[in-house]
């Protein structure tokens, strides 16, 4: 059985990229040094254009290590670029992985990301490592008495710490409804909700938030796979329930850049493809960039070109 790799070392960051106006006319082999992103990790970034590099010798043999960036809109009126990563095996003090480019410069200075000659990018470095594949023990083999394991308790609690808003620090209110929740929770798992609740809005000094253009049962369905990873909601309502609910939360998702809710939206909204939602889930996949999902619809359409032209009445 082959070895499985894991995430030994893993950390989130947004790194604010001033001076673009400057730093767009620098020649092609160089890159400005960033601090240090985690222990022995730093970053190299040029205009749309980050690498990782290894600060000391690594220990023990060659290190793997992958870096994932996106741009990020502060103001919250964007969401995240698409996604771009690379991994590289380190070898030695000083080696540099490839370059992972965000956008071409022409696309940033077009884009809305950049403001005021500044730009935002969304950082997750992950240090990889190889553990071998776990071996098979017989009963003779653990001299430990028996015992029943108990159940994990961690999803559990933190949905009673969303429901009971023990120790909240923030309000959400979405249409005249209001949710608890706390700030670190958010911002540690989403790169939006730290720029907004830790960055310089103004609703990072504010107890009360309102938000726009979202139903209150998608926020708060969007709200409890923050605190727990899982969308129950998806499973408990009837189909078409269901379906609208997907919807509403892929654009949340989107919105906050929690990309595993995104995901499992496109899978749910793909399996549930109908001629009634084939139009509508077409354009959603248009508008947040979901193009695994977009193939999807435009393959059922062509396949069902009559019924889903055909006029009501």
């Amino acid at each position: 059985m082959p070895n499985l790799t894991e995430v030994a070392r893993s950390r989130n960051l947004l790194l604010k990229v001033e001076g673009h106006s400057v730093t767009s006319a620098m020649g092609d082999g160089e890159f400005i040094k960033s601090s240090t992103w985690i222990d022995d990790w730093a970053g190299r970034h040029r205009p749309v254009t980050l690498k990782l590099v290894l600060l000391s010798e690594p220990r023990g043999g060659d290190v793997k290590a992958k870096l994932s960036c996106r741009l990020v809109d502060p103001a919250g009126r964007l969401g995240p670029s698409e996604e771009k990563s690379v991994a590289h095996k380190f070898h030695r003090r000083g080696n540099y992985s490839g370059p992972a480019v965000l956008v071409s410069r022409e696309d940033l200075e077009a884009s809305g990301y950049l403001a005021d000659d500044a730009y935002t990018v969304q950082c997750a470095i992950a240090v990889l490592r190889e553990v071998p594949p776990p071996q098979t023990a017989t009963a003779a083999d653990d001299p430990r008495p028996e015992a029943a394991m108990p159940s994990p308790d961690l999803v559990r609690d933190l949905r009673g710490l969303l429901r009971e808003g023990t120790g909240a620090d923030v309000t959400f209110v979405v249409s005249g409804q209001p949710f608890a929740a706390h700030r670190a929770v958010l911002a540690s798992r989403s790169p939006v909700f730290m720029a907004e609740l830790f960055g310089g809005m103004r609703e990072a000094s504010s107890r009360r938030v309102e938000v726009e253009d979202m139903e209150p049962a998608a926020f708060g369905a969007l709200l409890g796979f923050v605190y727990t990873d899982t969308v129950p909601e998806l499973d408990r309502l009837g189909e078409e329930e269901a379906a609208s609910m997907a919807q509403h939360l892929l654009a949340g998702a989107d919105r906050y850049g929690l990309e595993r809710l995104k995901m499992i939206c496109e899978w749910k909204l793909s399996d549930g493809i109908t001629v009634d939602t084939a139009a509508t889930t077409l354009a959603l996949a248009e508008q947040h960039r979901c193009w695994g999902l977009k193939a999807r619809c435009v393959e059922f359409i062509a396949g069902s070109l009559d019924a889903v032209l055909e006029p009501e009445g």
